[in-house]
Formats: C-alpha cells, sequence, structure tokens
C-alpha cells in the first residue's frame, strides 16, 4: 500500500500507509498525526449528506500562526462512511498532501 504524507510548510504532520480515499481525499488514522499539539479544536462543524457531521481542527504554528480549519474528521458518521470515523483529512490548499 502507499505511504501517504500531510506536510505543513516542510514539516511532516502525518504519515501513514494504512490511509482511506473518500471523494479524492486521503484520510489519515489518528496514530497517523506526529505532533499532536499542532491540532487545537475549532468550533467549526459541517455536514454532509452522506457522511454526516464533520468537525474540524485548526493548525497552531510554531510561530504562532494559526491556520482556521485545515484538518476535519467524522465522529460519529453515517454508516456509509463508517471507515473513516475518526480519520483526519486535510486540506488540500492549506496542507500539502503527498502519496508515494
Amino acid at each position: 500500500m502507499p505511504s501517504a504524507t500531510a506536510s505543513l510548510n516542510g514539516t511532516v504532520i502525518a504519515k501513514s500507509d494504512d490511509t482511506v480515499v473518500v471523494e479524492g481525499n486521503q484520510y489519515f488514522p489518528p496514530s497517523a498525526l506526529q505532533d499532536e499539539s499542532l491540532f487545537e479544536k475549532s468550533d467549526t462543524h459541517t455536514t454532509c449528506h452522506w457522511k454526516g457531521v464533520a468537525s474540524y481542527y485548526n493548525l497552531k504554528l510554531s510561530d504562532g500562526k494559526v491556520i482556521p480549519d485545515a484538518v476535519w474528521y467524522y465522529p460519529d458518521p453515517k454508516p456509509a462512511a463508517a471507515e473513516i470515523k475518526d480519520y483526519f483529512a486535510f486540506y488540500k490548499n492549506k496542507v500539502e498532501v503527498k502519496v508515494q
């Protein structure tokens, strides 16, 4: 299985060979996170008609900058999306995601 990485400004923030692809997005398991201190819960929630309600995280950079809602996950997905429960996806325009 290919390995996927999510990087921000050249720093790897998630890496796994156990991602799930849904709608063109790599969903990383919680164990893939390299530094949990970068993740700050957001109050943002959105709803997908078939996956359910998504929750978000902001990314906190070491220089104090915050990238709002850069990460999303489904803590309680609908049955059709059960395989991505608690897996994280990253907005490609905010975080670089590569598959090798």
